[in-house]
C-alpha cells in the first residue's frame, strides 16, 4: 500500500503519541494500551503512517484479523503460530510463534521473553530447536518468536544473498527509501507485536519483559535492550545472547546491512545499532547481560562476532562480571547444538529478573 506524504512536524528528536490515541480496536474488548512510544520523525514511512491516520486503520484491521495458523501442546503449555497484516512492515503478512506456559490465564498474566533469531531463520527455528520451551514452562514464562525480516515485499535484490534482505532484516528501521516501507523490524517487534498481542487479550504481562537472541538476533537483543535503557523506557529487565554480532560496524555482515538499509550507512548505525558503541554511553546505569559464544564458531574466527570488543567496552565503562558476563564456551560452533546446550541456562538467567 502506498501512503500519501504527510506534512511533517517541526524537527525535534521524536514525536510521542499515546498508543490509545493511534489504535482503534474495533469490536475487540478494550485493553489497557496506555504506553507511549517515541517515533523518529526522520523516518518518512513510519512518520507518515502515524500522522496520516493510516496506522490507526491498520491497527483496527490487525486487531480484528489476528489468525491462528497452528497450535501444539508442549510441556503442558501451547505453542501457537499466528499471522496478521503488519503496518510496520508495509501491510505485508507477518507470522510469529508464541509459547504460553500452562499456568497462563486471564487471571494470571505471565512475563514475556522475546527471542530474536539469526540470519536465514524464520519464527520456527528456535521454537523447534532451541530447547527453551521446557525451561520456560517450569518458570511460568511465555516466549515470543518473531520472524527475522519482512517477506513478500518484492523489492529488487532482497533475495539475492543470504545475509541481506529476506531472512536478514537486522532488527532496525530502514531509512534508505528503497527499503524504508517494509524493513522496519525494530518497530515491528518492540511496538507492533506487543500491541497486537495485548489487543487480542492474550495473557501476557508486558510490564515484565526480557529479550535474547542468536547471531543477528543477538545483535538485535543487545541493541533493543541498551537503547531501551538509554531512552529511559527500560522496556526489558535483562538481555542475553548466543554468539551475537556484537560490534557490527566493524564486521562484514554489519557493514553490508547498514550500507544497504540506512541512508547514513555505518555512521548512522554507530549511534543506534551497535552494542559495543551503545554500552559505552550508559555510564553507571545498572544492567543484566549474559553472552555466550563458542570458540569453535567459524563466524567468530572470521571476525563477524567480535565479542571481545563488546566485553572490553563494557569493562572500560565500569561494568563487572556480575553485570556483564561474557563466556567463551570451548569448542562450540554457531549451530543450534550450541544454542540448545545453553538454552536452559539463559531462560533461568532471565527468570531471576522476570520473577523478581
Amino acid at each position: 500500500m502506498s501512503s500519501p506524504r504527510a506534512t511533517r512536524a517541526p524537527r525535534t528528536a521524536c514525536h510521542s503519541i499515546s498508543i490509545v490515541e493511534c489504535s482503534t480496536l474495533g469490536k475487540l474488548p478494550p485493553a489497557p494500551l496506555s504506553r507511549t512510544f517515541a517515533l523518529d520523525v526522520d523516518h518518512p514511512t513510519l512518520y507518515t503512517l502515524h500522522t496520516s491516520g493510516i496506522y490507526e486503520r491498520f491497527q483496527r484491521d490487525i486487531a480484528m484479523a489476528l489468525q491462528q495458523l497452528s497450535a501444539n501442546k508442549a510441556f503442558d503449555g501451547q505453542l501457537v503460530k499466528y499471522k496478521f497484516k503488519s503496518a510496520a512492515l508495509g501491510g505485508l503478512d507477518a507470522n510469529f510463534n508464541l509459547f504460553l506456559p500452562g499456568n497462563a490465564s486471564e487471571g494470571n498474566k505471565v512475563p514475556l521473553l522475546t527471542y530474536l533469531s539469526g540470519l536465514t531463520c524464520t519464527e520456527d527455528n528456535a521454537a523447534q530447536k532451541g530447547h527453551f520451551l521446557g525451561p520456560a514452562a517450569k518458570e511460568g514464562i511465555a516466549i515470543l518468536f518473531p520472524d527475522t525480516s519482512p517477506r513478500g515485499a518484492g523489492i529488487e535484490g532482497e533475495t539475492d544473498s543470504w545475509d541481506f534482505g529476506v531472512g536478514a532484516g537486522f532488527y532496525l528501521n530502514a531509512t534508505n527509501p528503497k527499503w524504508a516501507k517494509h524493513y522496519n523490524m525494530l518497530t515491528h517487534i518492540t511496538l507492533e507485536l506487543p500491541q497486537v498481542i495485548e489487543a487480542a487479550g492474550l495473557p501476557i504481562d508486558f510490564k515484565r519483559q526480557s529479550i535474547f537472541g542468536h547471531s543477528m538476533g543477538g545483535h538485535g537483543a543487545l541493541t533493543f535492550y541498551l537503547n531501551s535503557i538509554l531512552s529511559g523506557e527500560k522496556r526489558y529487565r535483562s538481555v542475553s545472547a548466543f554468539a551475537p554480532i556484537a560490534n557490527p560496524v566493524n564486521c562484514p555482515w554489519g557493514q553490508k546491512a547498514f550500507a544497504g538499509y540506512l541512508q547514513g550507512g555505518v555512521e548512522e548505525a554507530r549511534a543506534k545499532y551497535d552494542a559495543t558503541e551503545l554500552i559505552q554511553k550508559l555510564g553507571k546505569e545498572p544492567v543484566h547481560i549474559l553472552v555466550d559464544y563458542g570458540t569453535g564458531d567459524n563466524f567468530y574466527k572470521q571476525g563477524q562476532l567480535l565479542p571481545e570488543n563488546f566485553l572490553k567496552a563494557a569493562r572500560d565503562t565500569g561494568y563487572d562480571e556480575v553485570q556483564v558476563r561474557v563466556r567463551a564456551q570451548e569448542g562450540y560452533d554457531h549451530s543450534y547444538y550450541f544454542i540448545s546446550t545453553f538454552g536452559e541456562d539463559h531462560v533461568h538467567f532471565h527468570a531471576n529478573f522476570l520473577k523478581a
